[in-house]
């Protein structure tokens, strides 16, 4: 009963394939798919990355549509990169709770308290949120950006364990919000502890979106992208993964030699896997939902991005 369940779906995902090809074709678009997305979207993807390359990937596309797998923000990002372009996202509801933790107002009053200081904003953030920044980062490049910044102080949103990562690197004053990533965060010292225990001969890699505690047991702290980039080029063959789950797609593809166990079961953003084949397939059918950014607010949240991309 279960084999034949398995080839019932596997056949469902062929004729969903070969609908995309052909609706891809139709309406000259992409798919861009962040490392979080469920197996079934990494796959057809056209560009797979984190934040960062994604944003880039949606600035240059000359493709008419960009389906963009991942969650709102990521959406509003590439609309605001890409504002004459039709930007769908296969289900509305995957928002990001950390993206939630800070808002406009609030943050103007955090600059009214520091007028010195330059805002940094973690692409983890609404429209309305980059539209009150001096620049935005991702975890690949957030030292760079912060060392860039022509300002002794920086605020720093939303995520405190992030800006706490950061505030290693630089001698700026920081003053860190206090939001945080939910999956992350929720990776304990104890969970890592244990599994050295069972698998003494892996390296523990960690996302700097973990506690500091837990970052600091780390034989490696990096992006996703940087993750996966060490786990490919390292010498070693077992790793204990501390990052979202989806990243095992591309560490698997990436390097099958190698083992990968993930640090706790509870790395799963549920916003992420919200999105499925059949979600994606039907966004191209309805051109539905698109993403709306008010002209206003994407012309000043375009310029943090904007600087963002030219920081080398």
């Amino acid at each position: 009963m279960e084999a034949l369940a398995l080839e019932r779906k596997a056949e469902q995902n062929r004729e969903l394939r070969e609908r995309l090809l052909q609706l891809k074709k139709e309406r000259n678009a992409i798919i861009l798919a962040h490392y979080y997305q469920r197996d079934e979207i990494q796959e057809v993807a056209d560009f797979r990355g984190d934040s960062f390359l994604l944003a880039q990937k949606a600035a240059a596309t000359d493709a008419d549509v960009i389906v963009f797998c991942g969650v709102h923000f990521m959406g509003e990002s590439a609309k605001i990169l890409a504002p004459n372009k039709t930007v769908l996202v296969p289900d509305e509801r995957a928002g990001c709770p950390m993206a939630d933790m800070v808002n406009p107002v609030g943050l103007r009053e955090l600059k009214a308290k520091h007028p010195n200081a330059k805002v940094v904003t973690y692409i983890n953030s609404s429209a309305d949120v980059k539209a009150e920044t001096d620049i935005c980062c991702t975890s690949s490049n957030a030292i760079k950006v912060v060392n860039s910044v022509d300002a002794d102080e920086i605020i720093w949103c939303p995520d405190k364990n992030l800006g706490h990562y950061v505030s290693k690197f630089t001698d700026k004053k920081m003053i860190i919000w206090e939001g945080y990533c939910n999956t992350h965060d929720m990776l304990t010292v104890k969970d890592v502890v244990e599994m050295r225990a069972k698998y003494p001969n892996a390296q523990f890699v960690v996302h700097p979106e973990c506690r500091p505690e837990v970052v600091e047991m780390a034989d490696y702290v990096g992006s996703t992208t940087g993750i996966l980039k060490y786990c490919k080029e390292s010498d070693c063959k077992e790793f204990i993964v501390g990052t979202e789950d989806g990243t095992g797609y591309q560490l698997r593809l990436d390097s099958p030699d190698k083992t990968f166990h993930f640090a706790s079961k509870f790395l799963v953003c549920p916003n992420m896997k919200v999105n499925n084949l059949k979600k994606v397939v039907r966004a191209l059918e309805t051109m539905q939902p698109e993403i709306y950014v008010p002209e206003d607010v994407a012309d000043k949240a375009r310029l943090s991005l904007e600087r963002m991309l030219q920081v080398k």
